[in-house]
């Protein structure tokens, strides 16, 4: 299976594409789209251009997304929301299904406990697959755990 994971964001998305079983996932592609400094509307048009990019050039089996969950702060929540909008049209444009994953449910899958803070994510990460050694962005690293609980559910679901 492999699964199109992106970390929703209005700033910046982080994107990965990972393939196998639970058990041994493979990172395939990951990397951040940061849209330029433009109208909301030209930016939501670029993540869409983007996901739908990704979508013929990896040819996923499922697209997976985190849940929105609601901040303190509303401007970057619709932000997000509107981001999220544009990936789940590029999905719903290719007919890609799509699997949501919780923020419990990620850190869960990835380091085995639903309360996990971020950095015990990003540190359990590389225990779970090979990752060539670069700097990764935050989203970048939250991409790729989606993609991870995305298989793990994925399979599940079969």
């Amino acid at each position: 299976m492999r699964i199109l994971a992106i970390d929703p964001g209005y700033d910046r998305l982080g994107i990965a594409v990972i393939e196998g079983n639970p058990s041994r996932p493979i990172l395939v592609w990951s990397g951040c789209i940061l849209p330029d400094k433009d109208t909301r509307e030209r930016r939501l048009a670029r993540v869409w251009d983007e996901v739908t990019i990704a979508i013929k050039k990896y040819s996923p089996d499922a697209l997976a997304l985190e849940t929105l969950f609601f901040s303190i702060n509303k401007k970057t929540a619709i932000g997000v929301a509107e981001a999220r909008g544009a990936i789940l049209a590029a999905a719903g444009t290719t007919s890609l299904p799509v699997i949501e994953c919780s923020p419990q449910q990620i850190k869960l899958a990835v380091t085995g406990y639903g309360g996990a803070d971020k950095t015990a994510v990003a540190r359990m990460i590389p225990q779970l697959l090979i990752l060539q050694k670069k700097k990764r962005l935050d989203d970048e690293l939250d991409a790729i755990a989606i993609g991870i609980t995305a298989l793990a559910r994925g399979s599940l679901q079969r």
